[in-house]
């Protein structure tokens, strides 16, 4: 290829990019892997994404743009299994990479892992390669732990992900915040850790008639109030729906549109909660959702609440200014340079059920506070538009050849 132009081996082990998001493993990682790739391609490069076979009917390739396939490895049990249960059947999974490049006669100029799993088999990939290895981690294992919210993150993975760190040749962090925590927790130069925000696809997430968009959902003229994610103790969304008591007199509705996660009986536990605290009427549990459909929950909605204890970068609420949808969320991620306080959004300290149900009657009413139209918040965030993400990863894949190159003539 072109010296411009570069074949990447993408590794998501865990995870299919092409799944549906919400679905198991399936999430914001997912979305980011496949709409980047996307991106790529549409820049000159080629790139193969590895991931572990979850079934028996998947074919072994799946190509699904110009110079963009999936291939599924066989490693371990064809079925969806726990995270942890993986990692015994890495080396394998990386040995089986390495069968299908020499099978194929395949030469990639570098390796982009993705999550600590990944980085475990893109260990072996780059010596075997000799070529650069990327990370990007998505989340980290030492920050879940030092939230304490849910089971904590095994030393397994602590581990791994300080070995990754030190081992691979670059990491691309979506926060600076993230970056930061790799230096704090696994002693990571900063100047080996690249921040670049993720983005969101702004064909798919655009504008439509609200009155429109709720019918298309068979939804009433009442203020509604939504969540989109996975359904666990992590999201927050306990304290939303304790929130909705503080609004009675507006009568709002919360949709949540997600399902459980990996540990089923979540949603059980918060419909218990809505009918303690009286509120189980103004609840809709949607269960999963196409994600091609987002786009009409966004529209139809009148604010979207992102109350996390932790996300690496916060997609959903991109997504939901996209749609011109004003956004209340947690100090998460990078969500404090996303959101304008006061204009297209509040990002709050905490997620007290007092202090998003005051912020979420502000954006309801107003109370002195005017909210930025739908097209200015989706102005706002523009620059986070896939194609200007792509760009910047692939100018960071051409600064670390490029350093591979002159150390190599030197």
């Amino acid at each position: 290829m072109p010296d411009n132009r570069f074949k990447i081996a993408v590794l998501s082990v865990h995870s299919s990019p092409l799944g549906q998001p919400g679905t198991g493993d399936t999430g914001g990682m997912s979305i980011y892997i496949r709409e980047l790739t996307k991106q790529l391609v549409k820049l000159g490069h080629a790139v193969d994404i590895y991931t572990r076979v979850q079934d028996t009917v998947t074919p072994e390739i799946i190509a699904f743009a110009p110079e963009a396939r999936q291939i599924h490895i066989s490693a371990g049990e064809a079925a969806d299994i726990d995270k942890l249960l993986i990692y015994p059947h890495v080396p394998d999974f990386a040995c089986k990479v390495e069968k299908f490049r020499r099978q194929h006669s395949l030469h990639y100029n570098l390796v982009f892992s993705h999550y600590w799993l990944s980085g475990s088999a893109g260990i072996y990939l780059q010596t075997w390669w000799q070529i650069p290895h990327v990370m990007m981690f998505h989340t980290l294992g030492a920050i879940k732990n030092s939230i304490g919210i849910g089971e904590d993150e095994p030393d397994l993975r602590i581990d791994k992900e300080k070995q990754i760190s030190h081992y691979c040749q670059r990491i691309i962090a979506s926060t600076e915040n993230e970056k930061a925590a790799l230096n704090h927790y696994y002693a990571v130069p900063p100047e080996k850790i690249s921040v670049i925000p993720c983005g969101v696809n702004m064909d798919l997430f655009q504008l439509m008639d609200k009155t429109s968009a709720r019918q298309k959902l068979g939804l009433t003229e009442r203020k509604i109030i939504l969540f989109v994610g996975r359904v666990e103790r992590l999201k927050g969304i306990d304290k939303l729906i304790q929130a909705i008591p503080f609004l009675g007199d507006l009568q709002p509705q919360l949709i949540i549109v997600g399902e459980d996660g990996n540990r089923p009986g979540e949603i059980t536990h918060l419909e218990q909660l809505a009918d303690h605290l009286g509120v189980a009427d103004s609840i809709t549990f949607t269960g999963l959702v196409d994600y091609e459909k987002l786009p009409d929950y966004y529209n139809a909605a009148d604010v979207c609440v992102f109350p996390s204890y932790y996300e690496s970068f916060g997609l959903v609420p991109l997504e939901s200014m996209s749609c011109g949808t004003p956004v209340i969320a947690t100090d998460v991620g990078d969500l404090r340079n996303i959101i304008r306080q006061s204009e297209t959004g509040f990002v709050l300290p905490d997620s007290r059920p007092l202090l998003l149900a005051e912020n979420i009657r502000t954006v309801l009413l107003g109370n002195g506070t005017r909210m930025a139209d739908a097209q200015s918040i989706r102005d706002s965030i523009k620059d986070y538009g896939w194609q200007h993400i792509a760009a910047a990863v692939s100018l960071e894949f051409s600064s670390l050849l490029r350093a591979k190159a002159n150390n190599i003539n030197r």
